[in-house]
């Protein structure tokens, strides 16, 4: 059993980590999260914040190491912030960018335009000879995290060819074509 939510969260220079009622919010130099728990008790002591359980149920198990989890997430987003990085693989794809609108061509007769989220900051690669790639910030784990598979998602890796937009790093399981 994962014995996470009883290990402290240090909080570094510039974070401050205020808990009302059921509710904690962290503030950093990049941006602002809150976050509501229930069931768990979340205290800030000595630069640490801690988080408890009062009794032993399977609900309150699960809840510690997640709000414990949430929290060291939002603690490393505004302090260091998140980065997810895209690869498009396959002839003809491109990506573009003005501001926080991406402009993909995947293939499809019409290119793929998606306005981000103002707090989701976006820049495209596109080196001669390498594949484009994404690169999504933001302070909110879950908010990159949840962009970069909306984005994945319009064109998932085929396991032949490998073509489609895949995570960089990330290792497809390739199948073998016809035998001839």
């Amino acid at each position: 059993m994962s014995r996470i939510g009883n290990n402290p969260v240090a909080i570094p220079e510039g974070v401050t980590v205020t808990v009302d009622n059921n509710t904690i919010t962290v503030k950093g130099k990049l941006g602002e999260l809150t976050q509501d728990f229930d069931t768990v008790e979340v205290k800030v002591e000595e630069g640490n914040v801690l988080v408890t359980r009062s009794a032993d149920t399977k609900d309150q198990k699960a809840k510690h190491g997640l709000y414990r989890s949430l929290v060291y997430n939002m603690i490393e987003g505004v302090s260091k912030g998140w980065t997810k990085e895209l690869e498009l693989v396959g002839v003809g794809y491109r990506a573009s960018n003005q501001g926080n609108v991406l402009d993909l061509a995947l293939g499809f007769s019409h290119n793929i335009v998606i306005s981000l989220a103002p707090e989701v900051k976006v820049e495209t690669v596109s080196d001669k000879g390498k594949n484009p790639i994404i690169k999504l910030t933001s302070h909110d784990k879950q908010l990159v995290g949840q962009v970069a598979a909306k984005i994945r998602g319009f064109r998932r890796p085929e396991p032949y060819k490998g073509k489609g937009i895949k995570f960089v790093g990330e290792v497809l399981r390739r199948k073998a074509g016809k035998s001839a």
